[in-house]
């Protein structure tokens, strides 16, 4: 395979520098051109278009947002946002995950040559994932209902859910009980997705829980910008949270979230541990605590995403008798995570995004 083609926009002569000497470290990657605010960018692409966007979002002439927002309307291309501007968690960062970043990598004000050369493995990691993203579903969340209103991956050990928490035994007794419980996974591409769903669903709907692999202090945003969308509640999950119908709880970045059942009633714990698959919060988590808790009345769902979290939470979740759905290549930004649930036979119906929402209630009522 040809390594991809990379650009860095930033500023920032010691950052250009530096990160253009840590990414060509990589065999898989090589750093086409480098410029220093994206009017010097928009000139250098017209002569070679890069694979992947690596980008600063504070920068004079033209700040990183509305540059994005121009690449994604006249031609989407894989962005990977790396700022300090968006480590507050701020509108900003949820701006430029609205307008179609792939993946947001932090960085901090001060020690940055360090922290760059220390965080080349999310670095390569976010561009190797944005480059098997599909350009066809790049760009702002696109409403599935006209009237409706990324945490670092971390080196090998990989670790399972067996660190949180342990499986089911088999065949062990659930009790049905008349509410559905949705559980969502996503990751590369899902902030868009799960915009998509979530502002299609009516104010009577089962109640979702969802992992979003995000860094810590982007949920809470996040879950803000979507409460102001959505017909229904989205609040960023805290431990105790009940899981009612009309409302959405997103797991917080930087811990695992398991649901709980007591009584007739379904809860949550937020708990801290150990990265799972590589993510903290781990869908596989979710799902695990899922197929435990509620069986046959949790209804799974694996949305776009790199990698293979949620996979084989998912295999539980259907051994257990839950419904469970995965989106379709077609639609996906990349298509990963639901990839790999529907090769290990967790899956009972692959949709379009598009039909997501229509499920959710189909099978909520």
């Amino acid at each position: 395979m040809p390594p991809i083609k990379v650009m860095i926009v930033d500023d920032s002569a010691v950052v250009r520098q530096v990160l253009a000497a840590t990414l060509d470290e990589d065999a898989g990657i090589e750093v086409i051109a480098t410029a220093q605010d994206p009017i010097f960018a928009l000139e250098k692409m017209q002569k070679t278009w890069p694979d992947v966007i690596v980008l600063d979002v504070e920068m004079p002439r033209m700040d990183g947002v509305t540059f994005l927002r121009k690449i994604m309307a006249s031609r989407p291309t894989p962005v990977v946002i790396c700022s300090t501007l968006t480590e507050r968690g701020s509108e900003t960062a949820m701006q430029v995950l609205a307008a179609g970043a792939v993946a947001i990598v932090t960085k901090p004000k001060a020690a940055l040559k360090q922290f760059l050369q220390d965080s080349a493995h999310e670095l390569t990691q976010a561009i190797k994932a944005a480059s098997r993203a599909n350009p066809q579903r790049l760009g702002p969340a696109r409403s599935l209902n006209p009237s409706a209103a990324a945490t670092a991956p971390t080196p090998a050990p990989k670790l399972s859910a067996d660190a949180i928490l342990a499986a089911a035994a088999p065949n062990a007794p659930m009790v049905q009980t008349t509410e559905t419980i949705v559980t969502i996974g996503t990751s590369t591409g899902g902030t868009q997705a799960l915009e998509a769903v979530l502002t299609a669903l009516p104010r009577l709907c089962p109640g979702l829980v969802v992992v979003q692999h995000m860094p810590e202090k982007f949920t809470a945003a996040f879950a803000q910008r979507l409460n102001s969308l959505c017909q229904i509640e989205v609040k960023e999950a805290v431990h105790g949270d009940r899981v009612m119908p009309g409302r959405a709880l997103i797991a917080p970045g930087g811990k695992h979230m398991l649901l709980k059942r007591n009584g007739a009633q379904y809860g949550v714990d937020i708990v801290d541990g150990p990265p799972v698959s590589r993510h903290r919060p781990s869908v596989d988590v979710l799902f695990r605590s899922a197929a435990r808790a509620a069986g046959r009345n949790a209804v799974g769902i694996i949305m776009t995403g790199m990698g293979d979290d949620g996979a084989r939470g998912m295999k539980e979740m259907h051994d257990a008798g839950a419904w469970t759905v995965a989106q379709d290549e077609d639609s996906c930004v990349v298509y990963g995570m639901p990839k790999e649930a529907v090769k290990l036979g967790a899956v009972d119906k692959v949709l379009p995004l598009r039909l997501i929402p229509e499920a959710i209630l189909g099978r909520g009522r």
